[in-house]
Order: structure tokens, then C-alpha cells, then sequence
């Protein structure tokens, strides 16, 4: 049975194996850094378990923005590969949407990369809409994956 609950602190470096997925020329020291930083500025990881195995993540932040209000922001959604295709995605967007609502949300926005073509079908098929780009850029070239 899946269960789909907010990751205890105590055990959030569970998720890094998961995040390495995405993530893939990020160090694991570099992924956990940042991991604490994320847990100062308000960032919570969703867990999804079959029986006790973490099998997906799905980081949330609540914020406010003038042009959408305050929203949940899901952000790197992994679901491992075996468990794929199996109405998994679904069970999770419906416990962010009441978790949303729940929090006084009124909307939910997300960025996905571009190459991922499975993940922007999902996100269109579950009613997000492409409203925009995600532009980034990089300050120092020697800290592009570090």
C-alpha cells in the first residue's frame, strides 16, 4: 500500500539517493548542503513509501507572489522508475492539492526542465498550464554543479 506523507526532518537525507536521480553532476556533499539551507528558507519533501520504501519525493515550498497569491510550489517530483505508470503521480497531486488548500493556498505553480518530456505531459495532463520561461544564470562558471 502507498502512503504519502511529509518526510521527518530526522529523516530527510533519505531523499539525496532520490534527488541524484535529477540531479546527476551535483555531489551528494553538495546536495545535503543545500538541503540544510532549503530546510532554514521554509522547504518541506513530501515521501512517497510502499510499505516503509521510499519510492518518490516531491519537495513543496508555500510562498506568496503578487501576480499568483499564496500557492505550493512542488518542486523536484521523482517517482522511481518501477513505480511509474501506476496512478502513483496522481494519488500524489491530489495530497498536494488538499495539503495546498489545507495551508490557505489558492493556486499551485512548478517549474520542470525542459528535456523532460515524460514530466511536462504529466504536469499538462494533470490541468497546469505553460505560462512562461525559467531563465537561469550562473554567477561564478565554477559553481555550475557544485
Amino acid at each position: 500500500m502507498v502512503e504519502i506523507k511529509l518526510v521527518k526532518k530526522e529523516n530527510i537525507y533519505s531523499i539525496i539517493p532520490l534527488l541524484q536521480l535529477l540531479n546527476r553532476d551535483i555531489s551528494e556533499e553538495t546536495l545535503k548542503s543545500r538541503l540544510d539551507e532549503m530546510l532554514e528558507e521554509k522547504y518541506q519533501c513530501v515521501g512517497i513509501y510502499d510499505d516503509k520504501k521510499l519510492i518518490g519525493i516531491c519537495g513543496i515550498w508555500i510562498l506568496t507572489k503578487y501576480y499568483i497569491g499564496k500557492h505550493i510550489e512542488p518542486d523536484n517530483v521523482i517517482i522511481l522508475p518501477k513505480y511509474q505508470n501506476k496512478k502513483i503521480g496522481k494519488l500524489l497531486i491530489n495530497w498536494l492539492e488538499n495539503f495546498a488548500k489545507e495551508s490557505g493556498c489558492i493556486a499551485s505553480e512548478l517549474n520542470c526542465y525542459i528535456e523532460n518530456t515524460q514530466a511536462n505531459k504529466f504536469w499538462e495532463r494533470e490541468g497546469y498550464e505553460l505560462i512562461g520561461f525559467h531563465y537561469q544564470k550562473k554567477f561564478d562558471s565554477e559553481l555550475k554543479g557544485e
